[in-house]
């Protein structure tokens, strides 16, 4: 089935609008930017139109691989919690590089701010704030062993505009600033193709 679903009619678009129940067993929507489905009712932010799409039910829905909302639960049950938190660990992979506020995940992964935060520390031990920066951190440690890009790019790259911040922020996470780190892993790798000469 095409993710396309079905065209937006003025009406079924005013219903999303309204949050009109009375819609909630007439069609579902789903919103193609965040590839989750809701009921018309849902409170959640509404979408830019051309990013709505209609279907019959959430079957239709979930074929077309979109994922249940967590605040209006258009399914029978709840969507678990340790999922919603996937989800939203997998958008934070995903856009790491762009600005990120508890406001945004929250909008993107349709939950509130505060129910957001508690429940992605308790399953993830870590704050969405926190995990942010670790990922963020993680993918510069690779840019610094793979590749021989200056550090104030490779701040820019993971989201950290600014350089003295995202020094200081590694160091604090790494034992280690950039520079070192680079160092260190180049000379590693350098040991490590003179043993596999010297094994030969």
């Amino acid at each position: 089935m095409s993710k396309l679903g079905q065209p937006l009619s003025d009406e079924k678009w005013q219903a999303i609008i309204q949050n009109d129940a009375s819609c909630d067993d007439k069609f579902i929507y789903a919103v193609e930017s965040t590839g989750i489905f809701c009921r018309p009712s849902c409170k959640s932010r509404v979408p830019k139109r051309e990013h709505v799409r209609i279907f019959d039910n959430t079957q239709q829905a979930l074929a077309a691989s979109f994922r249940p909302c967590k605040r209006c639960k258009p399914m029978s049950g709840p969507l678990p919690e340790e999922e919603w938190v996937e989800q939203i660990a997998g958008y934070i992979d995903a856009h790491y590089s762009e600005k990120l506020t508890l406001g945004t995940l929250a909008g993107m992964c349709h939950g509130s701010p505060y129910h957001l935060h508690r429940t992605f520390k308790r399953v993830k031990g870590v704050t969405p704030a926190f995990y942010i920066l670790q990922t963020r951190i993680d993918k510069a440690s690779e840019y610094l062993q793979k590749t021989d890009k200056a550090i104030s790019e490779i701040a820019l790259r993971v989201g950290m505009g600014s350089t003295s911040y995202f020094i200081t922020v590694f160091k604090k996470m790494k034992g280690q600033t950039p520079a070192e780190y680079r160092e260190k892993s180049t000379t590693m790798n350098s040991s490590e193709v003179l043993n596999y000469e010297n094994d030969k």
